[in-house]
């Protein structure tokens, strides 16, 4: 074989091996079972453009996927606001699961029965009121209760622990960890406060992750993991999250517990 020959055969080789280390580095794993059912109940029509574009930032394929939600599980969520992550919940335990949504549900139990795939979510009753705590509007304490339910299999809720003084955060830990079934997992994401910083009208909004750890794994709980994936690198940790400098680019923990077997 000729010196010429072997030389091109050489580059074509090499050719062939860097473009296949290219389309390596560029072809995406395929989704998971459940990932697919996330990505199909996040392009439901049910959901408005405000919700959507807020996608990219809360990430709820890969938050959920990283709490372990599966189809055929029992899932509650606690205080679902206007129901953002409701409508992706929902779709995806319609068939094999159930969704139940407690504490803080009065505006969302309204438009329940507004889409097919939302009607078999439940409001679970609790006999506990939000009380205002202190001279920050929007901060509750809520007294003990129960969820009424011992056999659930995974309890979330995003971005709402920080609305309520330690006393109540203590109550609603409490609560879930007797709802969960041994060995249940309990999803908690809220905005990151820096560590020992004492609540200010500023930061009040926010939590320090420490002290989350800490306050649930005192209701029972063991600290299973953590993600990075709503860290913010640019989020100073100084202002209000509300903020327009700050608000859809704040850092927030992302912790998932579980209920000791």
């Amino acid at each position: 074989m000729s010196k010429g020959l072997v030389v091109m055969l050489s580059v074509v080789f090499l050719f062939v091996a860097g473009l296949s280390v290219v389309q390596a580095q560029f072809t995406r794993p395929p989704l998971s079972a459940i990932g697919e059912k996330i990505n199909a109940a996040m392009a439901s029509d049910i959901r408005s453009d405000k919700e959507t574009k807020r996608d990219a930032n809360r990430k709820p394929r890969q938050t959920l996927e990283f709490f372990g939600l599966k189809e055929d599980m029992r899932v509650i969520e606690l205080v679902p606001g206007g129901g953002w992550y409701t409508k992706i919940l929902a779709p995806v335990l319609a068939d094999k699961g159930e969704l139940f949504i407690a504490v803080g549900t009065t505006r969302l139990e309204g438009k329940l029965k507004e889409h097919d795939s939302l009607s078999k979510v439940k409001a679970l009753p609790i006999d506990a009121e939000f009380v205002p705590a202190g001279d920050i509007q929007g901060l509750f304490t809520i007294g003990e209760f129960a969820l009424g339910i011992d056999d659930i299999d995974m309890v979330l809720t995003f971005r709402n622990l920080h609305n309520f003084v330690p006393e109540a955060r203590a109550n609603i830990d409490r609560a879930v960890f007797e709802a969960l079934k041994p060995g249940g997992v309990y999803g908690v994401v809220d905005h990151t406060r820096r560590h020992n910083e004492p609540q200010t009208k500023e930061n009040w909004r926010r939590m320090d992750p420490v002290t989350t750890i800490k306050e649930i794994q005192a209701a029972g709980f063991e600290l299973v993991d953590s993600s990075a994936l709503h860290y913010r690198a640019d989020d100073e940790l100084r202002y209000e999250v509300g903020r327009k400098t700050v608000t859809g680019n704040t850092d927030r923990f992302t912790l998932l517990f579980r209920k000791p077997e």
